[in-house]
Order: C-alpha cells, then sequence, then structure tokens
C-alpha cells in the first residue's frame, strides 16, 4: 500500500528549501514507489522531443540538451520507435499516452525570479511568481506532501511556508510553497490546472506570490521548469552589465578599460541580467553563458539542472561543479578560467535566453 502523507504532517528530516538546503523529505519514498514502478518516463521524452541532443557529445554528467538520442532511447528501453503503439495501447486501457508538456502554475502571475537566479550568491533552484490569482497545478498529479494551515508536528519553520508537492509519475514531482494558509483540503488525485492554493506570504518570502519548483527524484536534480514548459513571449536578450578578470593574486581587471594583460591564468566573471518585459521589471538569470578565446570555447554555463553530490548542490559547467564555484556576488557568475599566453587575444562572451534571443560582446587585449 502506498503510504498517504497526510495535511499538516511533517516528516523529522529537514526540508528542502528554495536553495537547496536539505533534500526532499525522505517521507516520499513510500509514497513514490508505486508510481516509480509504472512510469513511461514523459520527462525524458519531452526533453528529447522539446531539445533535439546534439551529436557526438556525450559525456556521464552532460547537460540534458546535450545527451545524445541513443542514449537516452537506451535509458527508456527503446521505447521511442513504440510510441504510436503506446498511443493506442494507452486509448484501450483508457489512459492516453501524452507528451504534452506541462503549464505554468499562474495564469496571470508575474515571474520575479527565474531558475539559476543569483540570490545573494546562491542560486534560485525553481521561480517565483508575484500575482493575486489562484495557484494551479502544473499536470496531472498526485498529491504526496500538504503542510497547510497550522502544524502541530513540528515547532522547526519550513523555508517553504506552506507548501504541497504533486507526483506526475517517472519521480517527477512539482512543489508549490510559500503561499497563503489554506486549511481546506484538496483531492489527492489532481487535474492539469486544478486550483490547488492562494498565494500569500509565508516562508522565507517577503513578497505576496507562491514559489514553484521541479524535482527529478531519480536522478536527484532539479530541473529548470522551462525545460519542460513553454518559455513566456520574450524578444529581449540579457544584458552584460560588466566582465572582469580575476587573476592569480585575487585582483580584478576590466578587459574593457585594461588593455595590456599579464600572461598567466584567468578566472572570468560575467554580470549578466536578462528582462520578461520593457522598463525595470523583474530581474531573471539567462538561460546560457558562453565564454571563449580566440573563437575556442573554454567555459559553458547552463542552466538547466542542479544535481546533489554528497551533500553539496552542483551545476554544468564544462563538467559538474559545486555552485559555491560559480555564483559570485550578485547577479555574476564565475564561467571558467582561461590561460592567457603573449601575443593578442579575443575574448567574447555570450549570454543566451531560454528564448533564444542572445547578445554577445568581444574585447580584444595584449598579452605581455
Amino acid at each position: 500500500m502506498t503510504r498517504r502523507i497526510h495535511y499538516g504532517e511533517l516528516p523529522k528530516e529537514p526540508l528542502i528549501n528554495s536553495h537547496g538546503g536539505g533534500s526532499l523529505p525522505p517521507g516520499f519514498q513510500a509514497a513514490l514507489r508505486e508510481k516509480r514502478a509504472s512510469g513511461l518516463a514523459r520527462f525524458s521524452l519531452r526533453l528529447l522531443v522539446r531539445h533535439p541532443p546534439q551529436r557526438g557529445f556525450h559525456p556521464r554528467n552532460a547537460p540534458l540538451t546535450q545527451i545524445p538520442a541513443r542514449r537516452l532511447r537506451r535509458g527508456l528501453g527503446n521505447i521511442i520507435p513504440l510510441l504510436p503503439a503506446l498511443s493506442v495501447l494507452g486509448l484501450v486501457l483508457g489512459a492516453p499516452f501524452s507528451l504534452a508538456a506541462m503549464d505554468w502554475p499562474s495564469v496571470n502571475g508575474i515571474m520575479a525570479g527565474n531558475f539559476g537566479k543569483n540570490e545573494n550568491g546562491k542560486p534560485l533552484l525553481g521561480a517565483f511568481f508575484e500575482t493575486d490569482g489562484g495557484i494551479l497545478a502544473a499536470d496531472d498529479g498526485e498529491l504526496i506532501f500538504s503542510r497547510a494551515g497550522v502544524d502541530h508536528a513540528s515547532r522547526l519553520p519550513s523555508p517553504l511556508g506552506f507548501w504541497h508537492a504533486l507526483d506526475h509519475g517517472d519521480g517527477i514531482i512539482s512543489i508549490y510553497g510559500r503561499f497563503d494558509s489554506n486549511p481546506a483540503k484538496i483531492p489527492m488525485e489532481l487535474k492539469k490546472a486544478s486550483l490547488i492554493a492562494r498565494p500569500g506570504i509565508s516562508g522565507w518570502s517577503t513578497k505576496k506570490g507562491f514559489y514553484f519548483s521541479i524535482f527529478d527524484r531519480k536522478e536527484r536534480r532539479w530541473v529548470n521548469p522551462s525545460m519542460l514548459i513553454s518559455p513566456f513571449p520574450d524578444t529581449r536578450p540579457p544584458n552584460i552589465l560588466s566582465v572582469q578578470l580575476r587573476n592569480s593574486e585575487g585582483r580584478f581587471l576590466d578587459p574593457a578599460q585594461v588593455r595590456v594583460l599579464s600572461q598567466g591564468r584567468y578566472a572570468v566573471f560575467v554580470n549578466t541580467l536578462d528582462f520578461l518585459r520593457e522598463g525595470d521589471g523583474p530581474h531573471l538569470a539567462p538561460h546560457r553563458i558562453v565564454c571563449s578565446v580566440n573563437g575556442s570555447e573554454i567555459g559553458a554555463l547552463n542552466f538547466e539542472t542542479y544535481s546533489a553530490r554528497d551533500g553539496s548542490l552542483m551545476l554544468y559547467r564544462n563538467g559538474l561543479v559545486p555552485v559555491k564555484q560559480v555564483y559570485a556576488f550578485p547577479p555574476a557568475f564565475e564561467v571558467g578560467e582561461v590561460w592567457f599566453t603573449r601575443g593578442q587575444a579575443t575574448l567574447e562572451i555570450i549570454t543566451q535566453d531560454i528564448a533564444g534571443n542572445s547578445r554577445n560582446t568581444v574585447y580584444r587585449v595584449q598579452v605581455e
């Protein structure tokens, strides 16, 4: 029997927070066993369909969009060629098989923070919406955890405040938090776009709204919701506010002002912001930052997933690295390290948002 997590019940283990502290409550495990056994890997299939992988690039911990199709097919048990048959079988069994993506849990909300945003030197692992409208289920799912109303089971504060967790199958969990107290119970089985809560102020929030994130239980990683949900309309490329180089002595140099550099190793920091709206809208993080020297890529930072490894939060930057090596004074990011040798060098920085808009800046320096 699948153990149900009752309203207001809190596990003894630490709760997750928006910056990766703690982990998902182990109380989820019993509720997920049954779902894992019957999942059809909708999450992986969506990624394959919406983000075609690149050929010839398959490191073990590569970003999801760069895993080759043959590896995904092997991991899914060669399910891709069987999709037509699965669709027919699903109709016969009364459970149509669909590759439809999730929807955002807010209709008119303003995204005030997105996945990967640098918040005081720590990453945001989901999205924060400012809204007065209702919070909706992103997809069909089963309610497996709820902390709503007054909690008498634990005296420890929750960073997420009042929150719900929905299981969508194959280990994919959507989490909705920091909303207003909602003592009214909601169904255990929810349909997409079902009202599940009202926005409010709870947990670590200071503005009225709610927090939304997606966790891949099987791979133990947080997933950028925009990888599964159609991005918001956006035609503006991210802004590159500044680029700085830090030498071996810890001194920061501006390549726009310093035309001559000493040869050696430098860390590259990029201060960049993205906007969804004209004017002074909320500051967001880009989806990808690339650094190249003389036409060769030396650093690529991808805001696609954050993985948990040995108690540390990791992200992909030419391989998995701890987030503390990437997140600098906000909103800057350490994109990589470069070794400058004598001669003329061309440094190029490219930032790209999830909608595909990009901006680049080029610096030419003399290395002695």
